[in-house]
């Protein structure tokens, strides 16, 4: 009677754990529009020497803390031939991790206030929150040689 019992028990929670539950459909429903919202809303413009790209921010507190600078104009000094990096007043909430891979149009946080745009790839071992995605193929013609001032802002 105990096994019979016991087997009673076991489909009832195994049937119960597969079962859906509306309030948690619906969530994630709100939860997908929200994050397509979201995601249209995260498009920003980057200008440099004339030429404007189209960048998609990360759905994190880093890059959302970054856009609320915005509109921001800055002077990005050249780094390695690969980067362009700047020091921003003050520091944003990070979550740094190794990356070990480095593409082109990588929009990263080194540190807590270290603004970093990437036009080549590369490998490295250094840890950068990512803040976001350039959409272009040719920065590095755009990016090149010396420093360069940026402008951000969001999309209209």
């Amino acid at each position: 009677m105990k096994k019979f019992f016991a087997t009673i028990c076991a489909a009832g929670i195994f049937l119960t754990g597969c079962g859906e539950n509306p309030a948690a459909n619906s969530a994630n429903v709100t939860e997908k529009i929200s994050g397509t919202e979201a995601k249209t809303l995260d498009a920003i413009k980057i200008s440099v020497n004339g030429q404007t790209f189209t960048a998609t921010l990360e759905e994190n507190p880093t890059a959302r803390a970054f856009a609320e600078m915005f509109p921001l104009e800055i002077d990005m000094q050249e780094l390695n031939g690969n980067e362009k990096y700047f020091y921003l007043d003050k520091n944003l909430p990070s979550n740094a991790a190794r990356v070990e891979k480095i593409s082109a149009g990588d929009l990263m946080l080194f540190g807590d206030n270290c603004v970093v745009i990437f036009y080549k790839d590369f490998s490295t071992s250094y840890s950068y929150t990512r803040l976001g995605k350039i959409n272009s193929a040719d920065l590095a013609e755009t990016l090149g040689s010396g420093n360069v001032r940026v402008n951000f802002k969001r999309s209209d």
